[in-house]
């Protein structure tokens, strides 16, 4: 984001502040991007885009100033982000037996590790105010999390609540900014005891004046070993896939049998306990944010639209994070600007018809074919006919995939071979 010049004279300055849209966790073009860790930083020295306070996020505001002799020029503070967890909570037992946060760049409570960033909670409140959520992320990369056993979660539960959320502590770390929910980065530890979190985390919640949230972030492959039997067993609000790190990242997306968030899609509307579950693509913000998944925003914004116009589940983008985006053009406004051009409610399944394939027929990318009761789409330039086996990842024209198709499915000629071909995408 460009900075306002520095002139010796202003001679008018307007803020507008605009109608503010609370959070809806059902829009499909909401944007998460983590907050805390000044990542950015850690690659470069160019200080211009170190991490700023999180409310510097949430500014909705315009300001107009006007200069004698000099072209007036506006200086945009968008609404580009919804969700913004703060990372993170990376030990769950240190010092005094309690939680500890990283970086701790502030002072700590007595006894303890756990930092006091109570001068935050104005900037916290400032962007709940403006329709922003803002929760408190559990693990991260290397995080020296994990329980024991469930009891032990659901007492470490109680401590989230007493020091974020709704209840009561005298050691707040944001004093009393009261968050809106809790995020599971969970990469190591195991999945003992987090269902158990997750449902006292729900009990101290109920009857609760406001809404609170409960997101994932597990790995894109599927099911993610610490997460998956977890998201399988109690209900997540929304599941930010870390398509990065990992061959089923991003920077794989036309490889069919890599990209598997139409196997995130199904399992959102097939085995989530919460029905209404939203999955978001997780993306690096920049080049320097991740080893791999990072992609330029024109092929973000492709896949993003594509992934929301084929899958009802779909919930928006998270990225890795505020200090990478703002670094890259704004990276976080430009993929809010491609999804809401699509609009951030209503779904319409892809039609469920297609002329039945005709073998020897020359079949282009994006044409469709019916074939042994099922639908298939070319997903690229092939020069002669192929139908191929439903694979991880598939693209479901009709909306309901088939995972019992075998996967040796094959035409009067040619088999499946994902080194060689795009091929055809099937659902029933």
């Amino acid at each position: 984001m460009a900075l306002l010049p520095t002139f010796t004279t202003f001679v008018s300055v307007c803020v507008y502040l605009g109608k503010v849209f609370a959070y809806d966790n059902s829009y499909y073009d909401n944007v998460a991007i983590y907050w805390g860790q000044n990542s950015y930083g850690a690659t470069s020295s160019n200080t211009a885009y170190y991490q700023r306070p999180i409310s510097f996020y949430c500014q909705v505001v315009l300001v107009f100033a006007s200069v004698a002799r000099r072209d007036s020029f506006w200086e945009p503070k968008d609404d580009a982000i919804d969700a913004l967890p703060v990372a993170f909570v990376d030990t769950f037992f240190g010092t005094g037996g309690m939680p500890t946060c990283n970086p701790t760049d502030n002072a700590t409570f007595s006894g303890t590790d756990l930092a006091n960033c109570s001068a935050l909670a104005a900037d916290i409140e400032y962007c709940q105010s403006q329709g922003k959520i803002v929760t408190i992320s559990l693990g991260g990369a290397g995080g020296g999390v994990g329980f024991t056993s469930d009891a032990e979660a659901q007492t470490f539960a109680q401590t989230i609540w007493n020091l974020f959320l709704g209840g009561k502590s005298n050691t707040r770390p944001f004093g009393s900014a009261v968050l809106d929910g809790v995020d599971l980065d969970i990469e190591g530890g195991g999945s003992t005891g987090y269902a158990a979190f997750v449902t006292e985390i729900r009990s101290l919640a109920s009857g609760a004046s406001k809404p609170y949230y409960i997101t994932g972030a597990p790995q894109c492959p599927f099911p993610d070993a610490n997460l998956g039997g977890v998201i399988d067993q109690v209900g997540f609000d929304a599941i930010y896939v870390q398509f990065y790190n990992n061959a089923c990242g991003l920077q794989n997306y036309r490889i069919v049998s890599d990209w598997d968030f139409g196997v995130w899609d199904m399992w959102a509307r097939q085995t989530s306990p919460n029905a209404n579950v939203k999955i978001y693509i997780g993306a690096p913000a920049s080049s320097t944010a991740a080893g791999s998944g990072y992609v330029p925003i024109s092929n973000l914004s492709t896949i993003a639209v594509q992934m929301r116009r084929s899958f009802p589940s779909f919930g928006g983008v998270m990225l890795w994070d505020t200090s990478q985006a703002y670094a890259n053009n704004r990276y976080d406004l430009a993929i809010k600007q491609a999804l809401s051009a699509t609009g951030s409610t209503g779904f319409t399944y892809p039609p469920c018809s297609a002329a039945a394939y005709v073998s020897g027929q020359v079949y282009t990318a994006g044409e469709t074919a019916s074939y042994e009761g099922y639908i298939w789409e070319l997903t690229g330039p092939i020069p002669y006919p192929v139908v191929v086996a439903r694979v991880a990842g598939v693209r479901c024209l009709c909306g309901v995939v088939d995972t019992a198709v075998a996967d040796d499915h094959f035409s009067d000629h040619f088999k499946f071979s994902p080194d060689r071909f795009n091929y055809f995408l099937i659902c029933k």
